[in-house]
């Protein structure tokens, strides 16, 4: 747990963030999006790096991101086409989160898996070593990063690592690769300032992801087909997507305004209180949808492992950046599905930008 004397909450600025020079990868996967687009509102020139996107439709479409940007699809794999695009850029600051995310991937994929989220994540760090404009890195991983021994606590950041499938080793092995690079290179020289940051299981509008609660809900609703759970006492911490990109961005800002090395991790998690079950959470939907909502647990329960129990400790956060989550789980997925029905309506692109906008300042005046 951080100590040190508490400091007031503090909001993403645009007199920090206008003109601001920031790479991003991952720009075009749900989360990317939005901090793609909340980037953009606050001024900053963004380029972005990622595959194509990967689902139709999806987030980078409907809020129009390649205009409001500069899109370039690439794969993180391909270090020569990286290097070439972040070195022609000249980013200030570079935030890192394409990743092959999915965990039931990793078991059907595992050397993909293995590829991206190890060596694509090393050769972003090797990127930005040889890019003398980076001053500050922002590698986002996952709270599956840790060792999970079901004990029912809460993981801080100096919790050991760990991984019981390819996704969550592979992102405890960059976390492992991240430190290196910090020690061997960016804290020796100083020049450049890097930590990871490990959030929960994120919901917000935009995301068609297969293999996500709240996606597959939304389907299952379109359809009028049962949904199958696998794991429906699973333990998540459930965060709307503004919160942790909120921590994200204040992070950024907190690592360049500072002369004295920060902690080398951060996680950004929702309250105790909304660290629920996944049966909670259909239960929250079902009643949202006026029941609506047909699910039954899965054929494939228990195939394959997955953590039954899984809580972050972000006093850290709190501590050192004054940030906290301005939803609980409950207003978390009463805004998702806000989003979802304002985007079945069929309004224009404008319409679900200034639509979105109104959910990230929702979040700055909670």
């Amino acid at each position: 747990m951080a100590s040190g004397q508490v400091v007031s909450q503090v909001i993403p600025s645009p007199a920090f963030w206008s003109g601001k020079r920031v790479f991003l990868t991952g720009h075009t996967g749900f989360k990317g999006a939005w901090l793609a687009f909340w980037l953009d509102q606050l001024g900053a020139i963004v380029k972005g790096y990622s595959l194509p996107p990967i689902t139709k439709p999806d987030l980078f479409d409907v809020l129009d991101i390649s205009t409001h940007c500069e899109s370039v699809f690439g794969d993180i794999r391909d270090r020569q086409n990286l290097a070439s695009e972040i070195s022609h850029f000249e980013p200030e600051i570079v935030f890192h989160l394409a990743a092959q995310p999915f965990v039931r991937h990793s078991y059907k994929h595992p050397v993909d898996t293995f590829e991206t989220n190890i060596m694509g994540s090393m050769n972003l760090l090797e990127c930005c070593r040889q890019t003398r404009s980076i001053k500050t890195v922002l590698m986002v991983t996952t709270d599956k990063v840790y060792e999970n021994k079901e004990n029912k606590q809460m993981f801080d950041e100096d919790a050991p690592l760990g991984g019981h499938d390819p996704y969550s080793a592979s992102k405890a092995a960059s976390e492992l690769i991240a430190n290196a690079y910090k020690k061997s290179f960016f804290d020796p020289d100083g020049c450049v300032k890097l930590v990871t940051m490990r959030a929960g299981n994120i919901i917000g509008g935009g995301d068609w992801s297969e293999d996500r609660l709240i996606p597959d809900c939304v389907r299952a609703r379109e359809t009028g087909e049962q949904l199958d759970v696998r794991y429906p006492n699973a333990v998540r911490p459930w965060q709307h997507v503004t919160d942790a990109l909120k921590g994200y961005l204040t992070l950024a800002e907190k690592m360049a305004g500072e002369n004295k090395p920060l902690p080398h991790a951060f996680n950004f998690g929702p309250t105790e209180q909304s660290q629920i079950t996944v049966h909670e959470i259909l239960e929250m939907v079902g009643l949202r949808w006026k029941d609506k909502l047909r699910w039954q647990i899965s054929e494939t329960a228990g195939a394959q492992h997955e953590a039954g129990f899984l809580a972050l400790d972000s006093s850290r956060a709190a501590s050192l950046l004054g940030w906290k989550p301005s939803f609980d789980v409950a207003q978390s997925i009463s805004r998702t599905m806000d989003w979802y029905d304002q985007y079945f309506k069929k309004p224009n692109v404008s319409d679900m930008r200034e639509f979105t906008f109104s959910q990230i300042s929702d979040n700055l005046s909670a």
